[in-house]
């Protein structure tokens, strides 16, 4: 038995697998549709979700499977205390696959060393979020069709960001990749991350200057700054519309570039946007839930 918590733990191979299993889901439906009769995911959302969670569902209905789960720790026992290890093992008696996501870094984990069935990360604190890695990595297979030789800029929170740690592990392990940090300094991507490329030999940069940096660019990721990992609401409100991206300050960048943001927006792209050839981040919902479904498929060994 097999669980997911962080993109890691996906070789490379495995995960143009999952990719190759997603696109024949896009082009198949039907040959999917009855692949987990009989089967229940429960959904164990510690933390407000709307894409992640409503996304984890639809994927398992759309494989024949059914749901269960909390959207919200205080509909759980553990507004009685119980431990996540306990609630694990319990809802281990319920359910075929556990999809958990926690503010406590870690939590997942310990989940799955306690469950009896798969456990997937749905996210956990400001650390790791594989399952919107694997959105972001289909979206730029179906628009790149490589994850090798990409200029890959990032934008907005990479101190708190986990979908930004999570994408940055998936794809240095591909040739010639180079990052571009564009953040204010407060919100600066973790030294940790930063020592982990520079001791691998991957080429980095970082900045305060989006428009500068755009020309050179294939993939924009754009995030939110998230109200919910600030300790005071003056620094949140400082920093919250640092970057916003608008048509001006795409004028330089290339035709074929593609921007993605994990979602909810908040301002930080304009909705003016939403209709250039290269906005990405609605078709990355979507790609979301086929990776999902893709994903359940594997740890339920699924053929």
């Amino acid at each position: 038995m097999r669980s997911l918590i962080d993109i890691l733990e996906l070789s490379t191979t495995e995960l143009e697998k999952l990719l190759a299993v997603a696109c024949d889901i896009i082009e198949n439906p039907q040959k999917y549709a009855h692949k987990c009769d009989g089967k229940k995911l429960a959904t164990l959302f510690f933390e407000p979700s709307t894409r992640t969670r409503l996304s984890f569902e639809a994927a398992m209905y759309e494989l024949g499977g059914n749901v269960l789960g909390f959207s919200e720790a205080n509909s759980s026992s553990a507004a009685k205390g119980e431990s996540v290890a306990d609630t694990a093992k319990t809802v281990g008696c319920y359910a075929d696959i556990i999809a958990m996501r926690h503010p406590k870094e870690g939590a997942p984990l310990v989940a799955s060393m306690n469950s009896s069935v798969p456990v997937i990360n749905a996210g956990d604190g400001g650390h790791n979020h594989p399952t919107q890695t694997l959105a972001d990595l289909l979206t730029i297979h179906r628009e790149k069709g490589r994850f090798d030789n990409l200029t890959v800029g990032f934008c907005g929170d990479l101190k708190f960001g986990r979908t930004v740690h999570s994408l940055i592990s998936a794809l240095k392990r591909y040739k010639n990749v180079k990052f571009v940090f564009i953040s204010p300094s407060e919100l600066k991507i973790p030294d940790y991350v930063k020592e982990t490329l520079t001791k691998e030999g991957i080429k980095y940069t970082e900045t305060t200057d989006l428009e500068g940096s755009m020309a050179d660019l294939d993939i924009l990721y754009m995030t939110r700054v998230q109200r919910e990992r600030f300790f005071n609401e003056e620094d949140y409100l400082r920093l919250k519309d640092s970057y916003i991206l608008t048509p001006e300050k795409l004028a330089n960048a290339k035709e074929d570039m593609s921007i993605l943001h994990p979602l909810p927006r908040v301002n930080e792209i304009s909705v003016a946007i939403d209709n250039d050839p290269r906005a990405c981040y609605f078709k990355q919902v979507f790609n979301g839930k086929i990776m999902r479904m893709a994903l359940i498929l594997k740890l339920l060994e699924v053929e």
